[in-house]
């Protein structure tokens, strides 16, 4: 730890201390000292008895604050004179000292004497006042008494002055402040208070006094990433509650303050063994990539190969190093290479560190380079039978299985090669026993051929067969059994009968085992038998050996949800990744996921139901077991969500359940950019051209719309390619979402003639980009804002909307005339929003003016003199007699809407003709309080307005006077019933008592 600095401020406390009579001056020496002044017959409790008077000499000599007399010796049995005190004060607390200045008349109290600069600097800093302030005496050769220092220490260090029980034979100035030293602790009541102090005394305080002053760190210990605890010189704990979490095992300076104010600056660093994040990934061939932490993690979670992703890229094995800082990972041998030289992204999701603190969720970029060649890492003779051959890296099978890329002691060899991937060659052949020399040649890894090279190996007869060397079983259906030598064969492996077959992978000298349903081990001990194990010598035995699963029992947790709209469907799809491989029935039933909005309120509609689940069922992630999709019908809004998901069991041979979780997520804005409108003004000498976007755009980066090279203009949409002059054009934000260019009339003059313009590569806030679709250009005389074209709906029997393609500000009612009113119906206007530039206008009627299709009314603007505009003045286009279109919900009739004679047909009666499409899941039906189930005929009756529900074959029949109940739910999302324009009917509940059949 770095030695820590410390600030002192010279003026924070100035306070005096006064005794005697008028005779007697009053004797000042400031608190200011902030020490334990420590004297002889002081209690050793108050500054420890570790060091003597003399050594505390030396050490504040060694500082420059105290000098020894000229024969050398510190002589401490002397008296201390005032002026050796101001000195002591002066260099202790570090001040500067003071020339020139004479405040005193004390005789010799001038240039020449060495006192006076510390006396000045000491009365600079209200420490000291002068003994006679009348006759302006300092009196620098006094002596200094026991009770004026007892007061410094009492004031020093703020210890409380006691107003009753002073019971000591100090003058009376100085009663309280020696009762307070002695209750203390830090002097003796027998002292002689009136008494000189001694040069012992004294240094034995300024000790004291530079020992406080000096405070250092002394001790660190960081509690977590944002909690330190420093402890001082003086005994003092701080806990620093950090801004900024401190980076794993990075030095860091962190500045703070004890509870004197007093700042201290020292470097803590973070001690964390266990990872906290992936550091990097690295590639050097196209086969292999190592993944790097900063520190150790799970072997478990970290040996999965499923944690692992790489898009178009397929892991057969994850392989942790001694070190358990970076994990190699393998590609499959038919699988596609790591990307050639080309940046790639790795994801890691689902390892967990060494002490289980944190499951990692990320990413990291990496791009594979191979620029080495593969050599021979080692020769191993397997008796003298066969070679083992070991290469540095991956290299293909074509190469490492031909033959005639060998050759022992300079001869072709006879024999066959089996290649175990990626690196290994196994090279059959009869040697005698004693010293060869392997010369290999040709073998590549893709990209590089080894270099010809000589390997001396030495053969030795083996005639014992494989031994165990250790099996691990980490599930009920894996198990890998270890040998000490390479496996050549294996006749059959099962577990405790040849009834339980494995199927087997040999892999040098290990080999996995692989159990199916339902021949999979127990919960407790098992036996493996592997029979007929053989090594490259043809030594073979049977072995066999005993093995307890060590289950995984670690819960799936969710890392964490995602939503991105999709551009292909038009839905929302909310990725949900969980921590490890998760149950496939359970992570696509629907009702194991709730949604909720902002508010914690859940979230229907938008393809979820009543109680926030989602209508479509789940699916999983393409490659992927352990990220599941859950789309909206449509897109969600823009906001904030939370999903709650429970129920979901991992796929360990005993599922581990999720406990639940919240996960929160955020659905932003990823509409394009429209520009709405534009039109054209003249400014005296000057075309002013407004671009008005459907959104707030952006003022800087990529997308910025204060860019005048991303707008031209043209005769027509098709030839928008006339650019502004860049040299005198000048483009600004006019508001959130409008630009205004600027451009003289002589630098543009086929604006007044212009039609369309064209923005490109122009984003919202969100980078969100424009289409580029050029829109009109409006002429200053023209310029109006028009309704959208399918903007005109009838929403309800009393109520209509119509939108218009700009921002209103000002909606006058009486530029509107609705056709063919009932009399004395009124119109008022309700509401006015604005989405996306589009203003919506929503007007209420007085009466029910619409029927059912809502074809009954038409309307238009009055011809001229319209009021209703935007900020900029620009009038609403006139239009005449538009149809509304239907958008008012299917309603049920108003009386007997449910009718149930006996049988098993309900009926349910609407206003208006249906589109009725059938789902079990749409209706619940209750007879006399229990659910029945519906058959498979759910339509509209014969004049379309009547739902007419089945029951199942299995459902008895209703009797009269049974109590029937009918809901209709989630019709908002599913649209189970809908009028013939779509609309879907309201879910509603309805009861009624079973009649006489017709």
């Amino acid at each position: 730890m770095s030695n820590t600095s410390y600030t002192f401020k010279e003026n924070s406390q100035t306070n005096h201390i006064q005794g005697g009579d008028k005779k007697v001056m009053k004797k000042i020496l400031s608190v200011a000292l902030s020490t334990a002044m420590a004297f002889s017959m002081f209690a050793s409790v108050a500054f420890g008895a570790e060091l003597s008077p003399q050594d505390k000499f030396d050490a504040l000599k060694a500082k420059g604050i105290v000098v020894g007399y000229p024969d050398g010796q510190s002589h401490l049995e002397k008296t201390v004179t005032r002026g050796e005190l101001a000195k002591i004060i002066v260099k202790t607390l570090g001040l500067k000292e003071v020339t020139g200045v004479y405040s005193f008349k004390d005789k010799n109290y001038d240039a020449k004497n060495w006192a006076v600069p510390y006396i000045e600097a000491a009365v600079a800093a209200k420490i000291v006042n002068g003994k006679d302030s009348v006759k302006k005496i300092f009196d620098f050769n006094g002596n200094v008494s026991v009770e004026e220092l007892a007061t410094i220490l009492v004031r020093a260090l703020k210890l409380e002055v006691p107003t009753t029980g002073v019971d000591n034979t100090a003058t009376a100035w100085a009663k309280g402040y020696v009762q307070a030293a002695i209750n203390a602790g830090y002097i003796e009541k027998t002292a002689n208070f009136q008494g000189a102090a001694s040069r012992s005394q004294v240094i034995v305080a300024a000790y004291a006094v530079d020992q406080k002053m000096n405070v250092t760190v002394t001790g660190t210990k960081v509690v977590d990433s944002s909690n330190v605890e420093f402890t001082l010189s003086n005994g003092e704990v701080v806990k620093v509650k950090l801004d900024k979490a401190l980076v794993a095992n990075v030095k860091t300076s962190v500045t703070f303050k004890d509870s004197k104010g007093n700042s201290f600056t020292t470097d803590v660093t973070y001690v964390v063994t266990a990872a906290t994040k992936v550091v990097s990934a690295t590639a050097t061939n196209y086969k292999q990539l190592v993944v790097n932490f900063d520190g150790d993690v799970d072997t478990a979670t970290a040996g999965k190969v499923e944690n692992y992703k790489v898009s178009g890229v397929t892991f057969t094995s994850a392989t942790l190093s001694s070190d358990k800082k970076s994990v190699t990972l393998l590609v499959a041998e038919d699988s596609a290479s790591l990307p050639n030289q080309k940046e790639a992204t790795l994801t890691v999701n689902g390892v967990k560190n060494a002490d289980g603190t944190k499951t990692f969720n990320e990413s990291v970029k990496f791009t594979a380079v191979d620029t080495t060649q593969p050599t021979v890492q080692s020769v191993t003779g397997l008796g003298t039978k066969a070679i083992k051959v070991v290469f540095s890296e991956p290299v293909t099978s074509a190469t490492a299985s031909n033959l005639a890329n060998y050759k022992v002691d300079g001869k072709a060899v006879s024999g066959y090669i089996q290649y175990t991937y990626p690196n290994i060659a196994f090279i059959t052949t009869d040697l005698p026993a004693g010293e060869h020399t392997l010369t290999v040649s040709n073998i590549s890894d893709g990209t590089f051929k080894v270099a010809t090279a000589d390997t001396k190996f030495t053969i030795a007869e083996d005639k014992a067969a494989p031994e165990i060397a250790s099996v691990t079983a980490t599930d009920l259906y894996k198990v890998e059994v270890v040998f000490n030598e390479p496996v050549k064969s294996i006749s059959k492996a099962y577990q405790t009968s040849t009834n339980r077959p494995a199927t087997y992978v040999i892999n040098d000298n290990k080999v996995t085992l692989t159990f199916s349903e339902p021949n999979r081990l127990g919960l407790g001990e098992s036996t493996i038998y592997l029979d007929g194990v053989t090594d490259y010598s043809n030594n073979s035995a049977d072995r066999n050996v005993k093995v307890t699963p060590v289950l995984d029992t670690t819960r799936p947790t969710v890392v964490g949800a995602t939503a991105k709209a999709n551009s292909t469907t038009k839905n929302t799809d909310i990725t949900v990744e969980f921590s490890k491989n998760v149950n496939e029935t359970d992570a696509l039933k629907t009702e194991n996921y709730v949604l909720r909005n902002e508010k914690g309120e859940v979230y229907a509609g938008t393809g979820f139901t009543t109680k926030g689940n989602p209508v479509v069922a789940p699916k999983f992630v393409t490659n992927s077991d352990s990220k599941v999709v859950i789309s909206s019908i449509g897109n969600l809004p823009s906001g904030k969500y939370s999903l709650e998901i429970s129920g979901i069991r991992d796929r360990a041979a005993i599922g581990n359940t999720l406990i639940p979780q919240k996960v929160e997520f955020t659905v932003t804005d990823t509409e394009t950019v429209k520009a709405n409108s534009a039109w054209v003004a003249s400014e005296d000498d000057n075309y002013a051209v407004y671009v008005q976007f459907n959104k707030t755009i952006a003022t800087s980066g990529a997308g910025n719309a204060i860019d005048i090279n991303k707008y031209n203009y043209g005769a027509a949409k098709e030839s928008t390619s006339t650019p502004f002059p860049t040299s005198s054009a000048v483009i600004s934000q006019y508001n959130s979402n409008t630009v205004k260019i600027s451009v003289p009339k002589a630098d543009a003059n086929t604006l007044d003639s212009a039609k369309a313009i064209r923005v490109v590569n122009v984003s919202d806030v969100n980078g969100n980009y424009v289409d580029g679709t050029p829109i009109d250009l409006d002429q200053e005389n023209k310029a109006t804002i028009a309704a959208v074209n399918d903007g005109f709906k009838a929403i309800a029997k009393n109520k209509a909307t119509i939108q218009f393609k700009g921002e209103l500000t000002l909606v006058d009612k009486n530029d509107f005339v609705f056709a063919t009113l009932p009399e004395n119906t009124t119109v008022n206007i309700s509401n006015q929003t604005v989405d996306n530039g589009v203003t919506t206008v929503e007007f209420t009627f007085s009466k029910d003016v619409f029927n059912n299709d809502a074809k009954n009314i038409t309307v238009s603007t009055k011809a001229s003199d319209l009021k209703t505009s935007d900020s900029f003045g620009r009038k609403i286009a006139v239009f005449t007699n538009k149809s509304l279109s239907d958008k008012i919900a299917p309603a049920i009739v108003t009386t007997d809407a449910l009718s149930a004679p006996a049988g098993k047909v309900l009926t349910v009666a609407y206003q208006e003709s249906l589109n009725v499409y059938f789902t079990p899941k749409a209706f619940k039906v209750y007879v006399n309080g229990n659910l029945v189930t519906l058959g498979n005929a759910i339509q509209a009756g014969t004049d379309e307005k009547n739902v007419q529900l089945t029951l199942s074959a299995d459902a008895a029949a209703l009797k009269v006077g049974d109590r029937v109940e009918v809901y209709l739910e989630n019709n908002a999302s599913g649209k189970f019933v809908t009028d013939k324009a779509g609309n879907a009917s309201a879910d509603f509940f309805l009861t009624t008592v079973a009649t006489a059949a017709n």
